[in-house]
């Protein structure tokens, strides 16, 4: 099931990178339509935006399933093991809380959006729940990947391979 996870997880990470270049290529054809009136698409903004948020929420899952969101760790590591597992489950779960309320109210205007046909403002006219379904999506398996890093937890297995930490070098 892991290995499951760990490939939707990947392919959400190369989605959230597409979306990142989608985020380029809207604004250069911004700036193109502006230096040239012909090339003009009007909502090139708007999507520029749609794309960046796209690619922020989706990619939160792979993110920290690869252990690089941030982390304060201070009080972590000052604890013996028993109370450091305690509280790092307690922090996750804590996390799937506050993840899953976000993820419930993205899913939620999703579906309202869609049920009372908002459309954005500008030009464009896009209906507003299709650039959502984005952060719907991004912010779910961010809650699946705070529950399969609990579940690991629980287990007592190793969240990610600790070698692979990132370690400042100590130069003297």
């Amino acid at each position: 099931m892991r290995q499951l996870l760990d490939r939707v997880f990947n392919a959400v990470g190369y989605l959230a990178g597409i979306f990142m270049v989608g985020t380029l290529l809207a604004v250069l054809i911004s700036i193109a339509g502006r230096l040239v009136p012909a090339l003009d698409l009007p909502g090139a903004d708007a999507y520029a935006g749609y794309c960046m948020a796209c690619s922020a929420f989706l990619a939160l899952a792979p993110t920290l399933r690869r252990g690089e969101h941030i982390r304060v760790t201070l009080l972590l590591n000052l604890l013996p093991q028993t109370p450091r597992k305690t509280l790092d489950i307690l922090c996750h779960v804590v996390a799937i809380g506050i993840a899953g309320a976000l993820a419930w109210y993205s899913i939620r205007l999703v579906m309202q959006s869609r049920e009372f046909f908002d459309i954005s403002t500008g030009l464009d006219a896009t209906p507003l729940w299709i650039p959502q379904l984005g952060m719907a999506l991004g912010t779910s398996l961010l809650v699946l990947a705070f529950a399969g890093d609990l579940i690991l937890l629980l287990r007592g297995e190793a969240l990610r391979d600790e070698s692979s930490d990132n370690e400042p070098v100590r130069v003297e």
